[in-house]
C-alpha cells in the first residue's frame, strides 16, 4: 500500500501510527472510539483488494481467527471493508516480536524452550482443528511481558491459514509466504498439513540458537537450500550439545512422515537434547579452528623488538650493547665450542665477595720481587768466589813431572 493512513479516520478507527509493512497489508496501531480501546489494523493493499482469491483469503482469515480460542493466538476483535479497503481488527499486544529478539544474536536456551513451547501448543491445537498456518516466521510471534510474570507469545498473521490440502499459491502461481521458514511441500505445491507448520517452528528453533535462519542467501538460494540441502549442523556454529543437531534434522527433514508427530514432540526433543545447557545464557559462538602455519625456520631468528620502539627499516641492523662483540661461530667441521661470556665493564676477577679491591697484592708482589733478588745475588756470588780457589790452587808439580828434560832441544838453529 502506497499511502500512508497515519492520523486519518477507517471506519470507527483512528489510525494512531505504523507497525509494520507486508507484501500483502500494512499493520497499523488504531484507536477503536467507539469503545476507547488500542487495537492492531491490519488493512489490506489497495493492488490486492479487487482479486477475489484474496478476497476469499481475507475472509478465510477473518472467519479462521475468530473461531479459535486458545491463549496464545492473538483474539480477533472486527473485520469489514471501508471505502474498498479490507480491514481485520485484532488485539494490539504491547510488546516486541520473536524476529526483534534475534535479530542481534541468539537467545538462551532456556528462553528458547519457553517461547516456542507456547507456540508449539497454539500449532498442535490448529492440526487438530484441520488448520495450518503456512506463514510462521519470528515476525509473527509477538511476545510480551505486560500480562504475566514471565513471557507470553501470541501467534499472530493468519492471512494464509487454511482448511484443505492446498492454498498456498495464486492462480497465477505465485509463491504465498516467507520462503526463509518454509517446508518443501509448501514451495513444491504439494499438501500441506501441521507437519508443515512443524518445519516452520523447527527453522525458528535453529534461529533461536545461533542468531540466524538455516539458509541464507538469494530468494532462490534459500528455496533450493530447503528443497534439496541439508541444514548446517547447529553445533558447528554455537557451543551447544551435539544431540541438538539431530533434533533439528528429523524437525526439518524433507520428507514429513520423517519428522515428529506434533509441534510439542519437537520441542520436549529439544529440552531433553540440549539438557543442562538449557540455561539462561546465550549460547557461545564455535571458536574457528586454527590454521596451520609455516613450519618453524631453522638457523637465526628475527631480532624482536619491544612494542615501545620503531622497527627498523629493512636492511638495518642494531648496534650491539656496549662492550659486548659478536661471538666467533666455530671452525667448520669441528663440534660446538662453549664461548666464555664477554666480562662485563669494570670488573675484577680478584674481586671478593664483600665487593673491596684487593689492594694488598701490590706490597705482596713488591716483597717477592726483593726476596728473587737476594736470592739471586746470593747465587751468584757463591759462584764466583768458587770459580778463584780452582784456579789459584791448581797443581803444578803434575804439570812440571809431565814434562822430560830429554825433550828440550840442545842446540840452537843458525841461519845456515
Amino acid at each position: 500500500m502506497s499511502e500512508d493512513l497515519t492520523g486519518k479516520r477507517l471506519g470507527h478507527y483512528k489510525i494512531d501510527g505504523v507497525l509494520g509493512r507486508g507484501g500483502m497489508s500494512v499493520m497499523y496501531r488504531a484507536t477503536d472510539i467507539r469503545l476507547g480501546r488500542k487495537v492492531a489494523l491490519k488493512v489490506m493493499g489497495e493492488h490486492i483488494t479487487g482479486d477475489a482469491e484474496f478476497r476469499e483469503r481475507f475472509v478465510d482469515e477473518a472467519r479462521n481467527t475468530s473461531a479459535i480460542d486458545h491463549a496464545n493466538i492473538v483474539p480477533l476483535y472486527d473485520f469489514g471493508e471501508v471505502d474498498g479497503m479490507l480491514y481485520i481488527a485484532m488485539r494490539l499486544v504491547d510488546g516486541s516480536d520473536l524476529a526483534s529478539l534475534i535479530k542481534d544474536g541468539p537467545i538462551s536456551p532456556k528462553r528458547t524452550l519457553e517461547l516456542l513451547a507456547q507456540i508449539a501448543e497454539a500449532l498442535d491445537m490448529l492440526a487438530e482443528r484441520g488448520l495450518v498456518h503456512l506463514d510462521l516466521k519470528p515476525a509473527n510471534v509477538l511476545v510480551t511481558s505486560r500480562e504475566s510474570v514471565h513471557e507470553h507469545v501470541y501467534l499472530a498473521d493468519f492471512g494464509l491459514t487454511r482448511r484443505g490440502a492446498t492454498g498456498h499459491r495464486t492462480a497465477s502461481g505465485d509463491f504465498l509466504g516467507s520462503p526463509t521458514y518454509a517446508a518443501p511441500e509448501h514451495l513444491r505445491g504439494e499438501p500441506v498439513d501441521g507437519r508443515t507448520d512443524q518445519y516452520a517452528l523447527a527453522c525458528m528453533l535453529f534461529a533461536c540458537l545461533t542468531g540466524r535462519p538455516p539458509f541464507q542467501g538469494q530468494v532462490q538460494e534459500v528455496i533450493q537450500g530447503h528443497l534439496g540441502a541439508e541444514p548446517p549442523p547447529a553445533t558447528s556454529l554455537m557451543v551447544l550439545p551435539a544431540g541438538i543437531d539431530e533434533v533439528l534434522r528429523r524437525g526439518m527433514a524433507k520428507n514429513p512422515e520423517q519428522r515428529f508427530k506434533t509441534c510439542q514432540e519437537l520441542v520436549a526433543a529439544a529440552r531433553t537434547a540440549l539438557g543442562q545447557a538449557a540455561g539462561d545464557a546465550p549460547p557461545q559462538p564455535r571458536p574457528a579452528a586454527p590454521v596451520p602455519g609455516p613450519a618453524p625456520m631453522s638457523g637465526p631468528q628475527p631480532v624482536q623488538y619491544p612494542p615501545s620502539q620503531p622497527i627498523p627499516a629493512q636492511g638495518y641492523r642494531p648496534p650491539y650493547p656496549p662492550q659486548q662483540a659478536p661471538r666467533p661461530l666455530p671452525p667448520p667441521g669441528n663440534d660446538p665450542v662453549r664461548l666464555r661470556p664477554p666480562m662485563p665493564a669494570g670488573s675484577s676477577s680478584f674481586a671478593t665477595t664483600s665487593g673491596s679491591s684487593a689492594k694488598w697484592i701490590v706490597p705482596v708482589l713488591v716483597g717477592v720481587a726483593l726476596v728473587v733478588i737476594v736470592v739471586v745475588f746470593v747465587v751468584m756470588a757463591n759462584s764466583m768466589g768458587g770459580s778463584g780457589s780452582t784456579t789459584n790452587t791448581s797443581p803444578t808439580s803434575s804439570e812440571s813431572s809431565s814434562y822430560n828434560n830429554n825433550d828440550l832441544p840442545t842446540t840452537v838453529p843458525t841461519g845456515d
